[in-house]
């Protein structure tokens, strides 16, 4: 069983920084992707940025250039560093490991930004 655990959610005012880390209990090295949701209340759970074995990344619109994803392969973890945060950005943050064989999420952090 593969157990993922999100950490670096909380409060913060619109315009300041939160840096999300998912430690993975397997190597990541090997692992297709892993990517950042969210999901809203009352809306549907959104890829955010995600990042492949080979280190591309992508973003979705709305966070360009405020959100960075990145890992660290030595200590089985993905970061998102979240800057210029804005009323918008608050949800319910969850990582996700897309291994060969199956797909595992964590529990999720809760960031909220208020304006």
């Amino acid at each position: 069983q593969v157990q993922l655990v999100e950490s670096g959610g909380g409060l913060v005012q619109a315009g300041g920084s939160l840096r999300l880390s998912c430690a993975v209990s397997r190597n990541i090295s090997s692992i297709n992707a892993m990517g950042w949701y969210r999901q809203a209340p009352g809306k549907q759970r959104e890829l955010v940025s995600k990042i492949t074995s080979g280190g591309s990344t992508n973003y979705t619109d709305s966070v360009k250039g405020r959100f960075t994803i990145s890992r660290d392969n030595a200590k089985n973890t993905v970061y998102l560093q979240m800057n210029s945060l804005k009323p918008e950005d608050t949800a319910v943050y969850y990582c996700k490991a897309d291994f060969k064989w199956a797909g595992y999420w964590g529990q999720g952090a809760q960031v909220t930004v208020s304006s």
